[in-house]
Protein backbone atom coordinates (compact mmCIF):
# COMPACT_ATOMS: atom_id res chain seq x y z
CA UNK A 1 0.00 0.00 0.00
CA UNK A 2 1.37 3.41 -0.97
CA UNK A 3 1.40 6.42 1.30
CA UNK A 4 -1.10 9.23 0.66
CA UNK A 5 0.17 12.17 -1.38
CA UNK A 6 0.02 15.67 0.10
CA UNK A 7 -0.64 18.07 -2.79
CA UNK A 8 0.63 21.52 -1.85
CA UNK A 9 0.54 23.47 -5.11
CA UNK A 10 -1.93 26.35 -5.66
CA UNK A 11 -5.30 25.98 -7.36
CA UNK A 12 -6.29 25.23 -10.05
CA UNK A 13 -3.19 23.05 -10.41
CA UNK A 14 -3.88 21.44 -7.01
CA UNK A 15 -7.19 19.94 -8.12
CA UNK A 16 -5.69 18.84 -11.43
CA UNK A 17 -2.84 17.02 -9.68
CA UNK A 18 -5.25 15.43 -7.20
CA UNK A 19 -7.39 14.15 -10.09
CA UNK A 20 -4.39 12.72 -11.92
CA UNK A 21 -3.11 11.14 -8.69
CA UNK A 22 -6.49 9.53 -7.99
CA UNK A 23 -6.55 8.14 -11.53
CA UNK A 24 -3.09 6.66 -10.85
CA UNK A 25 -4.39 4.95 -7.70
CA UNK A 26 -3.14 7.32 -4.99
CA UNK A 27 -5.01 8.74 -2.02
CA UNK A 28 -4.52 12.51 -1.85
CA UNK A 29 -4.67 15.23 0.79
CA UNK A 30 -4.95 18.76 -0.59
CA UNK A 31 -3.27 21.61 1.28
CA UNK A 32 -2.44 24.54 -1.02
CA UNK A 33 0.36 26.66 0.44
CA UNK A 34 -0.09 29.51 -2.07
CA UNK A 35 -2.74 31.21 -4.17
CA UNK A 36 -1.93 32.45 -7.68
CA UNK A 37 -2.95 35.97 -8.70
CA UNK A 38 -2.66 37.75 -12.03
CA UNK A 39 -0.37 40.77 -12.40
CA UNK A 40 -0.92 43.81 -14.58
CA UNK A 41 1.49 43.66 -17.50
CA UNK A 42 2.03 45.47 -20.76
CA UNK A 43 2.16 43.39 -23.93
CA UNK A 44 5.53 43.84 -25.65
CA UNK A 45 5.86 44.22 -29.41
CA UNK A 46 5.90 40.65 -30.78
CA UNK A 47 8.00 41.85 -33.73
CA UNK A 48 10.87 42.45 -31.29
CA UNK A 49 10.95 38.77 -30.28
CA UNK A 50 11.51 35.50 -32.11
CA UNK A 51 10.00 32.99 -29.66
CA UNK A 52 8.06 32.66 -26.43
CA UNK A 53 9.46 30.59 -23.54
CA UNK A 54 6.90 29.22 -21.08
CA UNK A 55 7.82 27.25 -17.98
CA UNK A 56 4.41 27.05 -16.27
CA UNK A 57 0.81 26.59 -17.35
CA UNK A 58 -0.03 29.39 -14.89
CA UNK A 59 1.20 31.85 -17.51
CA UNK A 60 -1.63 30.69 -19.76
CA UNK A 61 -4.16 30.52 -16.91
CA UNK A 62 -3.44 34.01 -15.56
CA UNK A 63 -1.88 35.89 -18.48
CA UNK A 64 -5.21 37.33 -19.57
CA UNK A 65 -6.29 38.87 -22.86
CA UNK A 66 -2.81 40.15 -23.69
CA UNK A 67 -1.68 36.66 -24.62
CA UNK A 68 -3.73 36.79 -27.83
CA UNK A 69 -1.36 39.40 -29.29
CA UNK A 70 1.56 36.97 -28.97
CA UNK A 71 0.15 33.85 -30.60
CA UNK A 72 2.30 34.46 -33.69
CA UNK A 73 5.42 33.61 -31.67
CA UNK A 74 6.52 29.96 -31.58
CA UNK A 75 6.48 28.50 -28.08
CA UNK A 76 9.16 26.54 -26.29
CA UNK A 77 7.47 24.96 -23.27
CA UNK A 78 8.70 23.09 -20.23
CA UNK A 79 6.59 19.96 -19.72
CA UNK A 80 3.57 18.51 -21.50
CA UNK A 81 0.96 20.30 -19.37
CA UNK A 82 2.40 23.72 -20.19
CA UNK A 83 2.57 22.75 -23.85
CA UNK A 84 -1.06 21.58 -23.83
CA UNK A 85 -2.19 24.84 -22.20
CA UNK A 86 -0.26 26.82 -24.82
CA UNK A 87 -1.90 24.92 -27.68
CA UNK A 88 -5.32 25.41 -26.11
CA UNK A 89 -4.62 29.17 -26.03
CA UNK A 90 -3.85 29.20 -29.76
CA UNK A 91 -0.05 28.97 -29.74
CA UNK A 92 2.13 26.86 -31.99
CA UNK A 93 4.45 24.77 -29.78
CA UNK A 94 7.79 24.20 -31.51
CA UNK A 95 9.50 22.31 -28.66
CA UNK A 96 8.68 20.68 -25.33
CA UNK A 97 11.49 20.49 -22.79
CA UNK A 98 11.85 17.48 -20.53
CA UNK A 99 14.04 19.32 -18.01
CA UNK A 100 13.83 22.72 -16.34
CA UNK A 101 13.79 26.30 -17.59
CA UNK A 102 17.56 26.39 -18.02
CA UNK A 103 17.36 23.33 -20.28
CA UNK A 104 14.72 24.85 -22.56
CA UNK A 105 16.65 28.15 -22.70
CA UNK A 106 19.79 26.27 -23.73
CA UNK A 107 17.77 24.40 -26.36
CA UNK A 108 16.46 27.73 -27.70
CA UNK A 109 19.96 29.18 -27.95
CA UNK A 110 21.26 26.06 -29.71
CA UNK A 111 18.50 26.43 -32.32
CA UNK A 112 19.21 30.04 -33.16
CA UNK A 113 16.72 31.80 -30.85
CA UNK A 114 18.23 35.11 -29.73
CA UNK A 115 15.29 37.38 -28.81
CA UNK A 116 12.92 35.16 -26.83
CA UNK A 117 10.24 36.59 -24.58
CA UNK A 118 9.87 34.70 -21.30
CA UNK A 119 6.46 35.16 -19.68
CA UNK A 120 6.61 33.83 -16.16
CA UNK A 121 5.78 34.30 -12.49
CA UNK A 122 7.34 36.89 -10.22
CA UNK A 123 9.21 34.12 -8.39
CA UNK A 124 11.32 32.65 -11.19
CA UNK A 125 14.60 30.97 -12.00
CA UNK A 126 15.38 32.33 -15.48
CA UNK A 127 16.67 35.81 -16.23
CA UNK A 128 17.48 37.70 -19.40
CA UNK A 129 20.56 36.60 -21.28
CA UNK A 130 21.52 34.09 -23.92
CA UNK A 131 18.40 33.24 -25.91
CA UNK A 132 16.16 35.35 -23.65
CA UNK A 133 15.84 39.05 -24.44
CA UNK A 134 12.92 39.92 -22.13
CA UNK A 135 11.56 38.45 -18.91
CA UNK A 136 8.05 39.58 -17.99
CA UNK A 137 6.09 38.40 -14.92
CA UNK A 138 2.36 38.01 -15.55
CA UNK A 139 1.35 36.31 -12.27
CA UNK A 140 2.58 35.76 -8.75
CA UNK A 141 1.94 33.34 -5.89
CA UNK A 142 0.99 34.64 -2.46
CA UNK A 143 1.26 32.56 0.69
CA UNK A 144 -2.03 31.56 2.27
CA UNK A 145 -2.38 31.06 6.04
CA UNK A 146 -1.86 27.47 7.21
CA UNK A 147 -2.79 26.68 10.80
CA UNK A 148 -0.47 24.28 12.65
CA UNK A 149 -3.31 21.78 13.14
CA UNK A 150 -4.11 21.89 9.42
CA UNK A 151 -0.48 21.08 8.63
CA UNK A 152 -0.82 17.77 10.44
CA UNK A 153 -2.45 16.30 7.32
CA UNK A 154 1.03 16.00 5.79
CA UNK A 155 2.28 13.65 8.50
CA UNK A 156 2.74 10.14 7.15
CA UNK A 157 2.45 11.32 3.55
CA UNK A 158 4.66 11.89 0.56
CA UNK A 159 4.51 15.65 0.01
CA UNK A 160 4.61 16.76 -3.62
CA UNK A 161 6.73 19.86 -4.20
CA UNK A 162 6.19 21.62 -7.53
CA UNK A 163 8.51 24.57 -6.79
CA UNK A 164 11.54 25.56 -4.74
CA UNK A 165 9.41 28.19 -3.03
CA UNK A 166 6.99 25.49 -1.86
CA UNK A 167 9.96 23.51 -0.55
CA UNK A 168 11.16 26.47 1.50
CA UNK A 169 7.70 27.18 2.88
CA UNK A 170 7.00 23.56 3.80
CA UNK A 171 10.28 23.40 5.71
CA UNK A 172 9.46 26.60 7.59
CA UNK A 173 5.91 25.48 8.43
CA UNK A 174 6.95 22.01 9.58
CA UNK A 175 9.68 23.48 11.77
CA UNK A 176 7.37 26.09 13.29
CA UNK A 177 4.70 23.47 14.01
CA UNK A 178 7.22 21.15 15.66
CA UNK A 179 6.38 18.25 13.34
CA UNK A 180 8.77 15.35 12.87
CA UNK A 181 9.99 15.75 9.29
CA UNK A 182 11.27 12.18 9.27
CA UNK A 183 7.60 11.13 9.04
CA UNK A 184 7.19 13.09 5.81
CA UNK A 185 8.74 11.98 2.54
CA UNK A 186 9.25 14.37 -0.39
CA UNK A 187 8.69 13.89 -4.10
CA UNK A 188 10.05 16.94 -5.96
CA UNK A 189 9.11 18.10 -9.45
CA UNK A 190 12.79 18.39 -10.41
CA UNK A 191 16.25 17.60 -9.05
CA UNK A 192 16.82 21.35 -8.59
CA UNK A 193 13.83 21.55 -6.24
CA UNK A 194 14.98 18.48 -4.32
CA UNK A 195 18.43 20.06 -3.92
CA UNK A 196 16.96 23.00 -1.97
CA UNK A 197 15.82 20.74 0.88
CA UNK A 198 17.77 20.36 4.09
CA UNK A 199 18.35 16.99 5.76
CA UNK A 200 16.02 14.98 7.95
CA UNK A 201 13.08 14.15 5.68
CA UNK A 202 11.80 10.60 5.51
CA UNK A 203 13.11 10.12 1.99
CA UNK A 204 13.50 12.47 -0.98
CA UNK A 205 13.09 11.64 -4.67
CA UNK A 206 12.92 13.82 -7.78
CA UNK A 207 10.82 13.35 -10.91
CA UNK A 208 12.83 12.36 -13.98
CA UNK A 209 10.84 14.77 -16.15
CA UNK A 210 8.72 17.85 -15.25
CA UNK A 211 5.25 16.26 -15.28
CA UNK A 212 2.92 14.74 -12.73
CA UNK A 213 3.25 11.21 -14.13
CA UNK A 214 6.99 11.25 -13.42
CA UNK A 215 6.31 12.84 -10.02
CA UNK A 216 3.97 9.98 -9.13
CA UNK A 217 6.65 7.55 -10.25
CA UNK A 218 9.10 9.17 -7.84
CA UNK A 219 6.49 8.94 -5.07
CA UNK A 220 5.88 5.27 -5.81
CA UNK A 221 9.61 4.63 -5.57
CA UNK A 222 9.65 6.23 -2.13
CA UNK A 223 6.79 4.04 -0.95
CA UNK A 224 8.58 0.96 -2.22
CA UNK A 225 11.84 1.99 -0.56
CA UNK A 226 10.15 2.46 2.80
CA UNK A 227 8.12 -0.72 2.53
CA UNK A 228 4.70 0.96 2.49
Amino acid sequence: MTRPLAVLRPEPGNAATCTRAAEAGFETRALPLFAVEALDWGVPDPAQHDALILTSANTLRFGGAGLAALTGLPVLAVGPHTAAAARAAGFDVMAIGSGDGAQIAAFAHAHGIRRALHLTGRDRTLGAGGAIATVLPVYHSVAVPVAPNALQVVEGTIALLHSARAARRLEALVTAAGLDRSRIAIAAFSPAIAATLSAGWGGVAAAATPDDAALFGAALGLSTATGD
